[in-house]
Parts: structure tokens; C-alpha cells; sequence
């Protein structure tokens, strides 16, 4: 009998390219979890920034209260930025996330200088309303789905077995934090997800739509924000297809719902 696969871990991101957070439960909506990269930072073109460029971005964590959030560095735990759930302020006609060009709302300058003094460098933070559609690739699109300011899918998969094959050829072994998965499964074998279809987590179903390819953030350590060569060079010597790392699954949601730890992943 094939072992069961069960979800071990859920993730969500809520300022993209921040620390994520290890959720016990989460909702299940079209543009991805609930709260998932629903704030971005941005610099004074409009343009999203990322721990691909500012590695730093990484010491920076991020906690969900019951009407905001709070973000702290992990050197300066004591002296945090609340954010509000309903904060919002004027809208920026244009953001942009790679391609992609939106409207957003800018959250307040108070905030602004926060993160500005915090990273220093001068960003603004943006958060995306429940009006903004930004919508999936119609090549992936199944029912020509939203997405939140996630670089361009609402879910990631990944199997933990396939992250024990990687670490097996490393010198030093990787947490998971490493790919930022929204969804991590324990059973099967490695790299079982890259030939599913369509799965169901508790009562959600899911597409699975690619394979997600990996770039330079995957290097960066989550615990001290410093940049190595690990583990691209690595996963480039049994992972590379065209000019393209692959590692984990990039889906979107056929149903709404929560999905729980401990849930059973079923094929269909």
C-alpha cells in the first residue's frame, strides 16, 4: 500500500517577500490564501521589490493579530509597525509585479517610514484591494482566475520527500523556507507532485497547473538574510529543463474552502 499523503505544513506570505508565516489553518480564495501577499513593498517607480535584490528583507517578520498585522526585525523584536487590516490611503493608479501593471492603495506615509528606516532605502508600502483583479496568465488560467501579488500563481506545492532527495545531495541540508511553498505534503515519493493533475484537500479541489522555476531568492538564508549559492547549483544537475530550475508545483483553486494540517491530499 502507498503510504497516505498528508498535508504537513501551511504557509502564507502576507507583504510579499517578507517572512512567511507557519499557519495551522487557512482559507482557501481564488487570488490565493487568505491574506497571501495582499501587501507589497515598493520603491518610487512602483515596482515591487524582493529579497532577489534586497536579501535583508528576509530579517523582517511578520505576525497576524485579530484586526492587523505586526512587523518587526528579528534583531529588534520589541520595536514593531502595526498595520491595520483597514488601513488604506489614496490609490496608485500602477504598480508593477514583473509584467503585470495594477492599480493599488497605498497604506500610510507613518508606515512608509518605517520600513524605509528599517531597510534603508525608501519604500512605500501598497496593499491590493478586493477590486483589483490581476489575472492569471491566460496560457495557465482555468477559470480565468486572480492573483494577488504573488509573482504570478495563487498556490505552491511542494512534497517534503522532495526536499529530503535535495538535501540528501547537499553538504549542508535546507529548511523549507527556502521555496516558500504555500502547501507541503508528507507521503509519497520525491518529486511525485511533478505528474498530478488535479488533487483535493479536504473538501478543496485544486489544479495543478506547472512547475514552479526556482531564481537567486532560494539562496538566501531566512534566518540571516545572507546570500549563498545554495541550492541552484545543486538542483541545476538533475532539475534543469531548458534554462528553467524546477522545484515544486505552481497551482490555483477550483473551490473555496479551509484546508487544514493533517487534511488528507487526495489524487483525482
Amino acid at each position: 500500500m502507498p503510504d497516505s499523503l498528508i498535508i504537513q505544513d501551511l504557509y502564507i506570505y502576507p507583504i510579499k517577500s517578507l517572512a512567511g508565516i507557519r499557519m495551522s489553518e487557512a482559507k482557501v480564495e481564488e487570488r490565493g490564501f487568505e491574506l497571501d501577499r495582499r501587501w507589497m513593498l515598493i520603491d518610487d517607480s512602483g515596482q515591487f521589490i524582493s529579497q532577489r535584490k534586497f536579501p535583508q528583507m528576509a530579517m523582517l517578520q511578520v505576525e497576524i493579530g485579530a484586526d492587523s498585522l505586526s512587523v518587526y526585525h528579528i534583531s529588534k523584536p520589541g520595536e514593531l509597525i502595526r498595520i491595520p487590516f483597514t488601513a488604506v490611503g489614496e490609490e496608485i493608479s500602477s504598480v508593477t509585479v514583473w509584467d503585470d501593471e495594477m492599480p493599488a492603495r497605498l497604506v500610510n506615509a507613518e508606515i512608509d517610514a518605517w520600513f524605509s528606516d528599517v531597510l534603508k532605502m525608501k519604500v512605500r508600502l501598497v496593499k491590493m484591494p478586493d477590486t483589483t483583479e490581476r489575472k492569471v496568465d491566460p496560457k495557465y488560467a482555468v477559470n480565468e482566475e486572480s492573483v494577488s501579488f504573488a509573482d504570478g500563481m495563487p498556490y505552491l506545492l511542494i512534497g517534503q520527500k522532495s526536499l529530503i532527495d535535495l538535501n540528501s545531495r547537499l553538504e549542508s541540508p535546507l529548511p523549507m523556507n527556502r521555496f516558500r511553498p504555500n502547501i507541503v505534503f508528507s507521503g509519497g515519493d520525491p518529486f511525485a507532485e511533478d505528474s498530478w493533475k488535479r488533487i483535493q484537500i479536504g473538501e478543496v479541489g485544486f489544479q495543478v497547473i506547472k512547475p514552479c522555476a526556482r531564481c537567486v531568492m532560494t539562496t538566501v538564508d531566512q534566518d540571516s538574510g545572507t546570500k549563498g549559492t545554495e541550492p541552484l547549483i545543486t538542483l541545476a544537475t538533475y532539475r534543469k529543463v531548458g534554462n528553467k530550475i524546477l522545484f515544486g508545483q505552481n497551482m490555483v483553486a477550483l473551490s473555496s474552502g479551509v484546508i487544514k494540517v493533517g487534511d488528507e491530499l487526495k489524487l483525482i
